[in-house]
């Protein structure tokens, strides 16, 4: 579960990429990569999971798949507050700095 959720995060956000390609004010590029990373990741993580338990790999307990969905969950939260981070750190519109200056 945790390879399908980061799988499909990175899609979604590559497709919303692809779409804004030209104009990258909102720096999902970053976001993609997170997200193509922890995939790559994953993927690696079940070869070698399968590589353990062989045809046992396809049947997993209900409870070890809701336990892989929070933990699929939690990666893309932390990805979507390290792109924020970064997104506020270098304000590409100048928000930020309108608000600061304008007090």
């Amino acid at each position: 579960m945790t390879l399908l959720t980061t799988v499909f995060a990175a899609i979604i956000c590559t497709v919303i990429w692809y779409k804004n390609a030209p104009h990258n004010e909102m720096k999902i590029g970053i976001l993609c990569w997170m997200y193509w990373g922890a995939s790559l990741m994953w993927l690696v993580d079940a070869i070698y999971e399968y590589a353990e338990l062989g045809a046992e790999y396809f049947t997993p307990a209900p409870l070890d798949m809701l336990n892989d969905f929070y933990l699929g969950l939690s990666v893309v939260a932390l990805g979507l507050i390290i792109w924020l981070v970064s997104l506020l750190i270098t304000d590409p519109k100048g928000v930020i700095r309108v608000a600061l200056l304008k007090k």
